[in-house]
């Protein structure tokens, strides 16, 4: 009897460690927090605590460069709004860092998120740095990463999905950029986001693992461009074997009728339109045209389509249930 008590408390107890935060600090640039710095805030959380820790971020303009460990697990970021509540940066590939030595595009970030289970909500990630060279805003790696109602804003290379194992959700947010300003091997859902398109040029450049079955897949998004912009490619393939697909999504017409482009003259890897996976399906706006799209992309049927659900592509991972 006291066996199965100590089991039933175990459980009760990690089920409310999973619930509700076990800690949470408040990040106030004026002072009323425990922490003015978003970092210091990050580095006083327990390594591999036993729940959610929240760190809760009051308005204000944050010009922090900001990297999760991967041993601060389960941490999630809130601010007030993400429109007042700005975390920002502006290194580039090709900076000069503190050591005298050139950043490159994967130390470039605002945000870096090591860590598994990381939550950010009501945040804007930002680089500042623009036609300077790449310049990540957020760099995640971890796994049963989620964002949700936030912005990132950058030029080249805004987001990057890195981490071959690494499952990320975005959801209700805003992302805007120049050049494959979505790039990386990560399985990735893009649900009900507004991605703009700042410059004539490419959205996505995933290079999802061949065998991954899965990897950037957009749900009911919207497709905008900046004033006079007017030759925007769907995607192309950083790897052979870079999978990306639109579902229902709305597309401007900034957005080419052949949607979609081989990226030729990459010597490394040449011919990568004989392997790599485009698809659509229900794509609406003048963009959404896809008669002209080129051969070897795809339009999913409906039978095809019933594989894109959020238990296909994520296991036993199911952020919407899981986010707030």
């Amino acid at each position: 009897m006291k066996k199965l008590f100590l089991i039933f408390l175990i459980s009760a107890t990690n089920f409310i460690l999973a619930q509700n935060p076990y800690i949470t600090v408040t990040v106030a640039q004026d002072g009323s927090g425990q922490f003015t710095s978003i970092q210091k805030a990050i580095t006083s959380i327990r390594d591999f605590g036993p729940g959610e820790a929240l760190v809760k971020i009051k308005a204000g303009t944050y010009h922090e460069k900001i990297v999760i460990p991967s041993s601060k697990h389960k941490i999630t970021l809130q601010g007030e709004s993400k429109e007042n509540t700005i975390i920002t940066n502006d290194d580039y590939s090709g900076k000069m860092d503190a050591l005298n030595e050139k950043m490159t595009t994967f130390n470039s970030y605002t945000l870096l998120v090591m860590s598994d289970d990381v939550k950010i909500l009501d945040l804007t990630i930002q680089n500042s740095s623009c036609n300077q060279g790449q310049a990540v805003a957020l760099h995640v790696e971890g796994d049963r990463f989620s964002i949700k109602n936030s912005k990132i804003l950058g030029c080249q290379d805004t987001v990057y999905t890195g981490g071959n194992h690494s499952r990320q959700f975005y959801e209700n947010s805003y992302i805007e950029g120049t050049t494959d300003f979505l790039f990386g091997s990560a399985t990735v859902v893009f649900k009900n986001c507004t991605i703009k398109s700042l410059a004539n040029s490419y959205i996505t450049a995933a290079s999802t693992e061949q065998s991954k079955e899965f990897g950037y897949i957009f749900f009911d998004c919207k497709l905008i461009a900046k004033e006079g912009i007017n030759k925007v490619f769907l995607g192309r393939p950083w790897r052979p074997y870079a999978k990306t697909v639109f579902i229902n999504t709305e597309m401007g017409n900034h957005i080419v009728p052949e949607g979609w482009n081989p990226w030729k003259g990459d010597k490394m890897f040449p011919d990568k339109d004989k392997t790599a996976y485009y698809a659509e399906f229900g794509s609406k706006g003048e963009g959404g045209k896809t008669e002209n799209r080129v051969a070897w992309s795809h339009q999913l049927t409906k039978k095809e389509m019933k594989k894109y659900t959020i238990k296909n592509i994520f296991g036993d991972w199911n952020p919407i249930m899981s986010n707030k």
